[in-house]
């Protein structure tokens, strides 16, 4: 019987669950409800997650862990799955999922394999996974880790892609991908910020629309990326640390992640009107 344990259920974690749950293997997914969120119950519950009192209990159940949580959570929670497994003796896989610098999945590593824990390091690109052909897992480290943190997903919508590469490269990729597509959105919505300011947002728009480009064009993703803001900002905060420690420019990333903060007061609001975003950029001190 192959059991995964799923640290967290937030929007993404929940679907990554329901896709593992629905699959060939495993035969079951855990979580903890224990200081979760009335939202988080829910989406467990939809995905058909079975619930266990702590972490302890889950561990002696499983064989795969898979945290997916905000990156700022990253660190705590690996340092709690070593920490539970040690008492247990738990001696399965990690599977490190988060938007984090490929330094801090090496240093996960390392914590976790002073407990007795494999790692496997993973990024997921596109949107939760709710129909094939939309969102890849990409996983790297010891090929037969890989292979194993893989089966989890055998048969589902969630299309895993093995790297030959160390714990780190997945990480890598996840952050080279975001460094793009997250801070275009952003630019984008500050142009057309500017362009309203001036009255000129029509204009804008119909240049945006002769560009092969579509990001400037692409105004119905602006609400949506501000609802992620509180997510995405510290995701490019990992993303600069990653590039200057390849000796690349980190200050877009960096400025990135501090653009993001002013749409922290649109988290998770699906219900905003371009112009309310856009409003939202305007430095009101």
């Amino acid at each position: 019987m192959s059991v995964l344990t799923l640290l967290h259920p937030g929007q993404m974690g929940a679907a990554v669950g329901a896709q593992a749950r629905g699959g060939e293997r495993p035969d079951e997914v855990l979580w903890l409800p224990e200081g979760r969120s009335e939202a988080s119950k829910r989406r467990a519950a939809d995905a058909g997650l079975s619930e266990r009192a702590d972490l302890a209990t889950a561990l002696a159940e499983c064989d795969v862990v898979l945290s997916i949580c905000p990156p700022a959570a990253a660190d705590e929670v690996a340092r709690g799955v070593a920490w539970a497994a040690a008492a247990t003796r738990f001696e399965g896989l990690y599977v490190e999922g988060n938007a984090i610098a490929p330094e801090r999945a090496g240093r996960i590593r390392d914590t976790l394999a002073a407990a007795g824990v494999r790692t496997v390091d993973g990024g997921i690109i596109g949107p939760p996974p709710q129909g094939p052909g939309t969102t890849r897992l990409y996983l790297s480290g010891d090929a037969g880790d890989v292979t194993e943190a893989a089966a989890a997903f055998a048969g589902t919508d969630l299309e895993t892609v093995a790297l030959d590469g160390p714990v780190g490269a997945a990480s890598g990729m996840k952050l080279a991908y975001a460094s793009y597509q997250k801070v275009s959105r952003l630019l984008g919505a500050v142009s057309h910020a500017l362009a309203r300011e001036h009255g000129v947002q029509a204009h804008l728009e119909h240049e945006a629309e002769l560009l092969n480009s579509r990001p400037l064009a692409e105004t119905d993703v602006f609400s949506s990326a501000a609802a992620k803001a509180w997510r995405w900002g510290p995701e490019m905060a990992e993303a600069a640390d990653a590039l200057r420690t390849a000796g690349l420019p980190g200050d877009l990333a960096e400025a990135a992640s501090l653009v993001f903060e002013r749409w922290e007061s649109a988290k998770d609001r699906t219900d905003l009107t371009l112009d309310e975003v856009l409003r939202l950029l305007r430095d009101t001190d």
